[in-house]
């Protein structure tokens, strides 16, 4: 073409080869692009999913959690009942079984946050499309470090009560005889055991019970509850973008 003088002809065919070089360049990347998207969504689908597994194992436990915590302050509220109204008198059995009651158990919350830890830590949490959902998750875990300072502070309350059974005026063996009578431990049996009604008069005992009745409501109140509710919120956002 150049040869015989028609450069006209020649850039006209050139711009549309150009042109059909850049078409098939988008038409790539647009199919590229499609698949990745479509991938993406499904990487977060599979996410969000396993997300709620989670958030609803944890929702069980912490329902579990606020029966155990409350039973525990509810035990200590009436063993102050009892020690505030001398009109009231518990013999051994039943303070062995309320201290038994509001003593026994330890109170933590182990959520399940294997998941999580793992979007997080390899940077997919970005794959999350929805902000509100990934702030939230975002913040989880500072929330549960605040609940384990609370879990904490309340552990210190149960053992200081807890100590006052480790001298020789008080027994643990005497609450685990009046609650547990079928136990597989054969304990020596005595003419006489040690009683613990003479804590119902202890200044210090009082003060112990209700600094651990107070921490404990608290405890569910200003942590639990709230907790509850963030849990909640989650797993609404997360039923609203699962497909």
């Amino acid at each position: 073409m150049l040869t015989e003088n028609k450069f006209g002809k020649y850039l006209i065919y050139a711009l549309g080869e150009i042109i059909l070089v850049v078409v098939g360049i988008l038409i790539a990347v647009a199919i590229n692009n499609g698949q990745q998207n479509k991938n993406l969504l499904k990487k977060e689908q599979t996410y969000l999913k396993g997300l709620q597994e989670e958030f609803k194992t944890s929702k069980l436990k912490l329902n579990e959690l606020l029966e155990v915590n409350k039973q525990n302050y509810l035990g200590a509220k009436t063993i102050m009942e009892n020690i505030s109204n001398p009109n009231i008198s518990l013999n051994e059995k039943q303070f062995s079984e309320l201290l038994f009651r509001s003593f026994s158990s330890d109170i933590s919350f182990n959520a399940n946050n294997s998941l999580l830890n793992e979007i997080i830590n390899s940077g997919s949490l970005k794959d999350i499309t929805n902000s509100k959902l990934r702030i939230r998750l975002t913040n989880w875990k500072s929330t549960l470090e605040d609940i384990a300072r609370q879990e904490e502070e309340l552990g210190n309350q149960r053992v200081k009560v807890l100590d006052m059974f480790r001298t020789n005026k008080n027994s643990i063996k005497t609450i685990f005889e009046q609650t547990n009578p079928n136990s597989e431990i054969n304990f020596h049996q005595t003419k006489s055991s040690v009683s613990n009604l003479n804590l119902l008069e202890s200044l210090e005992f009082e003060n112990n019970i209700l600094m651990f009745y107070l921490t404990s409501k608290a405890t569910e109140t200003s942590h639990y509850d709230p907790l509850m509710k963030e849990l909640n919120s989650i797993l609404e956002l997360l039923q609203t973008e699962i497909k």
